[in-house]
C-alpha cells in the first residue's frame, strides 16, 4: 500500500473512531435518566470493556513480538493512566462547574496542545496546513457552541482549569501514542493503555466509593455495554491505528469532528436542536479536517 493509501485509509479510521467516541456523549445522557451518578457509569463503561482488552492483549500477545524495551512498559502505564482514565476524570470534574457548550470549546484546544508538545518532545515541525487546519477547526467548533456557553457560573475558573487540564493530559496521550504504537503495534498498545485506564477507574471507586453497582434498571447495564463496545473498544483500536497512519499532530485536528458528531447524533437521537449556526460551524470543521486529509495526496 503506497504512502497516498495508507494516509487515507488513516483519515478514515480517524473518522469513524471519532464518530463512534462521540456516541458516548448520547448514550451518557440517555443513562443520566435513570438517576445514575457520571462515577459509576463510567464504571461500567469500563468495567464492561476490561475483559475484552486483556483477552485482545493476550492473543495478539501471543502472535506478535513487541519491538518495546523494559522501559517502555513504564511509559505505556504512564500514558495508559493520564490518557482514558485521568482525562475522562478531568472532563466529568469540569462539567459539574461550567456548562456543556464551554467545555467543548475549552477541550478542542487540544489539538493545538499536540502541535506544542510534539515540537518541543519529538521535535516535530509545525506545517503550514497544520495552522491552517488548526484555525479552521477552532473557528468552527466555536462557532457551533457559542450559543450554548454561558458566563455567568462563579465556578468558571475551576471549571476552566479542570478541563483545561483534560486536554492537556488528552493531548500528552496522543503524542504518547505516536511514539509508543511502533513499538508495541496498534492493538498491543491500544490494548494495554485501555486496561490500564480501566484499572484506574476501578481502583477509584474501590478506594472512594464502594457504593452498590446492583440496583440500577436493566438498561443502564445495556448501555453500559453498548458504551463498552461501540464507544470505547473498537474506536479505541481505529484511533490507534489512526495516529499511526497520520501521526498525533494530523489525528488531533481531525478529532475536531467529534463535538460537531455529538450535537448532529443528539439531533436524531436526543431530539435536541440543530441551529443554522451549527450548521454553519459544521462546515467550517469538516472544510479544516479536508484540509488535513488532502495534504497526503
Amino acid at each position: 500500500m503506497n504512502a497516498s493509501k495508507i494516509f487515507s485509509s488513516g483519515v478514515l479510521f480517524a473518522v469513524v473512531g471519532i464518530i463512534l467516541f462521540s456516541a458516548k456523549a448520547v448514550l451518557v445522557k440517555i443513562a443520566y435518566r435513570y438517576d445514575i451518578s457520571a462515577e459509576h457509569l463510567l464504571l461500567f463503561r469500563m468495567g464492561f470493556a476490561l475483559p475484552f482488552y486483556v483477552v485482545i492483549a493476550i492473543v495478539n500477545t501471543t502472535k506478535v513480538k513487541s519491538k518495546a524495551k523494559q522501559l517502555d512498559y513504564l511509559w505505556i502505564v504512564f500514558f495508559g493512566f493520564i490518557g482514558y482514565y485521568l482525562a475522562s476524570y478531568f472532563d466529568f470534574l469540569g462539567l459539574q462547574y461550567i456548562t456543556a457548550g464551554l467545555e467543548r470549546i475549552i477541550l478542542f484546544v487540544y489539538p493545538t496542545l499536540v502541535l506544542i508538545l510534539s515540537r518541543i518532545f519529538l521535535k516535530k515541525t509545525i506545517t503550514k496546513p497544520q495552522v491552517i487546519a488548526i484555525v479552521l477547526t477552532y473557528v468552527g467548533v466555536i462557532i457551533t457552541f457559542w450559543g450554548a456557553v454561558q458566563f455567568t457560573s462563579s465556578d468558571i475558573i475551576i471549571g476552566t482549569v479542570l478541563i483545561f487540564l483534560s486536554a492537556l493530559t488528552y493531548a500528552s496521550y496522543l503524542v504518547g501514542s505516536g511514539w509508543l504504537i511502533p513499538k508495541f503495534g496498534v492493538v498491543t498498545f491500544t490494548s494495554y493503555a485501555m486496561i490500564v485506564s480501566s484499572l484506574g477507574i476501578i481502583i477509584q471507586y474501590l478506594i472512594t466509593d464502594r457504593g452498590t453497582l446492583t440496583s440500577y434498571p436493566v438498561i443502564i447495564y445495556v448501555l453500559g455495554l453498548a458504551m463498552a463496545i461501540f464507544a470505547t473498544i473498537v474506536p479505541s483500536y481505529l484511533v490507534s491505528a489512526a495516529i499511526a497512519r497520520l501521526g498525533a499532530s494530523n489525528f488531533a485536528i481531525i478529532a475536531s469532528l467529534g463535538p460537531i458528531s455529538t450535537i448532529v447524533l443528539a439531533y436524531f437521537f436526543l431530539d435536541e436542536h440543530l441551529s443554522v449556526l451549527q450548521l454553519l460551524g459544521t462546515f467550517i470543521v469538516i472544510i479544516g479536517v479536508f484540509q488535513i486529509a488532502k495534504t497526503k495526496k
